[in-house]
């Protein structure tokens, strides 16, 4: 089940996010567990490395603070800090370098992300009255300047399945992997671009989590909910095609239930998926930056140029707010608005 796999990862971040708390104030294991039925693990394990790295700037470049160990720091100490050196922060982490001398940058997007983490620590221990001053509070997140949705054309859908299919214009070296690959990558293009799946939920299916009887499969959301995808008559023959020949294979131990394998018969992982979609992309439509995320975008524009119908696309792809689905299918909508101020003709063509 789908639900092995969450579990597995759940043990995963839960170790992880203990080893990285041994970096940090002793009082951040009472902020993790106070937010414990509100977050996922791994928005913990992100929000711990985020305030390791705010702890690390306090430490290295604030002058009150310079040369004290992170662990020492007391909510005394966080409590002085004031809204400009948070200010200063955000602009530090725009281009630092780590404790190995690399070049680190983050985005707006990236900013604004750690500056929540932070804020969300301060929120928590004001209100067990252990912080007086918010000052984190009174710094405007960053503007994040909306990108452009890329998605992919019906005619660059069908060439895209084509390549995966064919293996036309892969190298020499890749088409070798292609022969051996090429069942099960084109069930996960037809299965992104089918359903609309996220890559974690696509990675976490196990083989018992598919009914071909009612053609659906369950899945496990992005805020830990189980869910049912239906899949229509393209996946199920992709996946039936797969499943003849995953069903042969010898799984590693530890990976005998995963649906998507490697060629080291071990669970696909996120990023080898990400490079699975890369390759092919790179070749259908090489002007355009495909990843995981815009087949989905795909998908999700499909549907609703065929229904006009917001809150179905909004429940399709998961989105527990539909709002977020109408900022991302807002140019449709658009289109849509141009196409009816052109269907009514005020006068007869002459």
């Amino acid at each position: 089940m789908a639900t092995d796999y969450a579990g597995a990862q759940y043990k995963e971040y839960t170790q992880m996010l203990r080893e990285r708390m041994k970096e940090l104030p002793q009082y951040c294991a009472e902020f993790f567990r106070g937010i414990e039925n509100e977050t996922l693990v791994r928005t913990r394990f992100a929000y711990a490395g985020d305030l390791l790295l705010f702890f690390k700037y306090l430490t290295g470049e604030v002058e009150r603070f310079k040369g004290r160990g992170i662990p020492s720091l007391t909510l005394s100490d966080l409590d002085g800090v004031t809204v400009t050196e948070i200010e200063m922060y955000l602009e530090y982490i725009s281009l630092y370098a780590d404790e190995n001398e690399r070049e680190k940058t983050n985005s707006e997007r990236a900013k604004a992300r750690k500056l929540s983490a932070i804020r969300s620590f301060y929120k928590y221990f004001i209100k067990k009255e252990k912080l007086q001053r918010n000052s984190p509070a009174l710094v405007d997140l960053p503007t994040i300047r909306e990108k452009a949705i890329i998605r992919l054309e019906p005619d660059e859908v069908a060439n895209l399945l084509d390549i995966v299919e064919s293996g036309a214009g892969l190298s020499e070296r890749q088409k070798e992997y292609h022969r051996l690959t090429r069942r099960r990558d084109v069930a996960i293009l037809t299965l992104f671009l089918g359903t609309g799946i996220r890559i974690s939920e696509l990675v976490g299916i196990d083989m018992d989590d598919i009914n071909f009887s009612a053609n659906e499969f369950s899945i496990i959301r992005k805020g830990g909910d189980q869910d049912i995808l239906v899949f229509g008559d393209e996946a199920r023959a992709a996946l039936l095609d797969y499943m003849l020949e995953r069903e042969g294979v010898r799984a590693l131990p530890g990976h005998e239930n995963a649906l998507f394998l490697s060629l080291q018969k071990k669970r696909l992982t996120v990023r080898a998926v990400e490079n699975l979609v890369k390759k092919y992309a790179q070749i259908a439509v090489p002007l355009k930056k495909i990843s995981p995320h815009k087949l989905r975008s795909t998908y999700g524009t499909m549907l609703y140029r065929e229904t006009g119908d917001i809150y179905l696309v909004a429940d399709v792809l998961g989105h527990k707010d539909v709002n977020t689905t109408r900022k991302h299918y807002a140019a449709v909508s658009e289109d849509r608005r141009r196409l009816a101020a052109k269907v009514v003709k005020l006068k007869k063509d002459e």
